[in-house]
């Protein structure tokens, strides 16, 4: 007989052991693998392991890549040591086991729970699983509040830090943070230079100039990748200067728990009130004395404008320099233009200074999209969009299909009113499924050629409003920029290139 292909499913959650081959982890996959070897009918063919992911979120890597597995079809088994490893979530879990896997005819089984969803063939366990749902969704709930609880605990005695140490800063033997001595002397100098009046912009490019590489350059020197810095070039952001220059953990002072999470499982975070943050003087060496910090907070220029008109223009958070890959900034002037700030410090850069008139940049690009519009989108002789609107005719199928299922049915009557014999029933029926074989593979062709012709309909749809919008349109609107653009690459010799959103709609 053929074998169910099965995926092991294996989770450790962050709050367990992490050894590098953990027990947790070996000791699911050893009593999984004690499993098939009782079951000949299964074959595991793949196994997924989410380690250092919570049970109440699905957002988890392998987990979406086991769900995509049973999608295609490539797998019709999943086996997990217990409910909790899948899931801890009540709704979300039992939603799966429940109506997604069944929907895909894919076998459920938690060997500890004694639970296998080939036996409860529309079913679901009872209320002996539902129980176990909840009574590991709300450990998990209870195991968070008590986790909280004590991360708080430490806080308050000074005991716990982030894993991630702020530059400047390196982790010592016992874990604590200690002044990593060459980063530790360029956050003194780019204190010293504020503390002399010198601005955020002036620091980049003095920075720049001495040759220190920023924190992500310095970061990907010694070993830590996690930064992207193939567009940095060596040159310091302004709003990296202002955030060291605003961090009081320089001082020695250790600021903890200044956001909190919106929601369990989430990402999502809000600031809170400075009151409620954990502040703990004296908790590792000072690098900036107190005395050169608080100078430099009373010489940085800090204000709000709250009735500020927001800014906006067509190409706003769309044009983007073609040589080094950053945004285009747009100064709000009579004349305006777009320029490249990155590139401030560098004088040998390709995009140093440079500058396009944004009236004169935003006309290219709306001059543009009206030439390839008039190119993909054809007008018919009284100047509206030529759409091909015509749908292939369904009706006749459907009828025929019907009507042949009805001459089945009858036909079964015939048979056990003894209308007819046995033999004769096979026959016709055989007769009949041939037919309506050969009606339902027509009327899938029509369907298939209905969706074509749908599809393209929505196309030309999408190329009908976007036509409209630039044929009505005498020069760039933000309307026209967010339908149709993506982003606008604009390089030193006024060459622009223009990424579309809709880019079918212009084959």
């Amino acid at each position: 007989m053929p074998k169910y292909k099965a995926t092991a499913y294996i989770r450790l959650s962050y709050t367990d052991d992490h050894s590098s081959e953990s027990d947790s982890v070996s000791n699911q996959r050893k009593l999984i693998e004690n499993f098939v070897e009782r079951n000949p009918d299964i074959e595991v063919v793949s196994e997924k392991i989410d380690d250092g992911y919570s049970g109440i979120i699905f957002e988890r890597p392998q987990v979406q890549k086991l769900i995509e597995l049973v999608r295609a079809n490539q797998i019709d088994c999943i086996i997990v040591k217990d409910f909790s490893r899948f899931g801890r979530n009540s709704i979300e879990t039992g939603y799966f086991i429940e109506r997604v896997f069944p929907l895909f005819h894919t076998r459920f089984i938690s060997i500890s729970d004694d639970f296998d969803s080939s036996k409860f063939k529309g079913d679901t366990g009872g209320m002996d699983v539902a129980f176990k749902y909840l009574i590991s969704e709300y450990y998990s709930r209870d195991m968070s509040i008590k986790t909280k609880s004590a991360k708080y605990a430490k806080m308050q005695r000074g005991e716990y830090q982030s894993k991630i140490c702020p530059y400047g800063y390196r982790k010592s033997a016992d874990g604590r943070m200690e002044p990593d001595p060459e980063a530790a002397a360029i956050v003194q100098l780019i204190f010293q230079l504020a503390a002399e009046g010198i601005n955020a912009t002036a620091i980049t490019r003095e920075l720049f100039r001495r040759n220190i590489p920023t924190p992500g350059q310095y970061k990907a020197a010694h070993g830590n990748h996690t930064h992207d810095i193939s567009r940095c070039h060596g040159i310091w952001s302004a709003s990296t200067i202002l955030r060291i220059l605003e961090d009081e953990r320089y001082t020695g002072v250790y600021v903890i728990s200044k956001r909190a999470v919106l929601e369990v499982g989430g990402t999502r975070s809000r600031l809170k009130d400075r009151g409620s943050w954990y502040i703990i003087p004296d908790h590792h060496p000072a690098i900036v004395e107190k005395a050169v910090f608080d100078t430099v907070q009373a010489s940085q220029l800090r204000f709000s404008q709250p009735n500020k008109k927001k800014r906006d223009y067509p190409l706003k958070g769309k044009a983007f320099c073609g040589y080094c890959g950053h945004a285009l900034s747009r100064t709000m002037q009579k004349t305006s233009y777009y320029y490249c700030r990155h590139s401030e410090a560098d004088v040998e850069s390709r995009c140093y200074k440079m500058r396009l008139n944004a009236a004169e940049l935003e006309q290219a690009v709306f001059l543009t999209l009206k030439k390839q519009m008039e190119a993909a989108a054809p007008l018919a002789p009284d100047g509206t969009l030529r759409v091909d609107a015509s749908v292939p005719e369904r009706t006749e199928y459907e009828q025929q299909i019907e009507a042949l299922q009805d001459g089945k049915r009858a036909l079964y009557e015939r048979y056990l009113m003894g209308e007819i014999d046995l033999n004769t029933y096979k026959a016709e029926k055989a007769a009949c499924d041939e037919l309506l074989l050969k009606t339902k593979n027509a009327y899938a062709a029509v369907l298939a050629q209905a969706k074509q012709k749908q599809d393209e309909q929505a196309r030309q749809d999408s190329r009908k409003e976007a036509s409209k919008v630039i044929f009505d349109a005498d020069t760039l609107t933000t309307e026209l920029a967010e339908l149709l653009i993506d982003r606008v690459l604009v390089y030193p010799d006024k060459r622009i290139e223009i990424a579309y959103k809709i880019q079918d709609i212009f084959d």
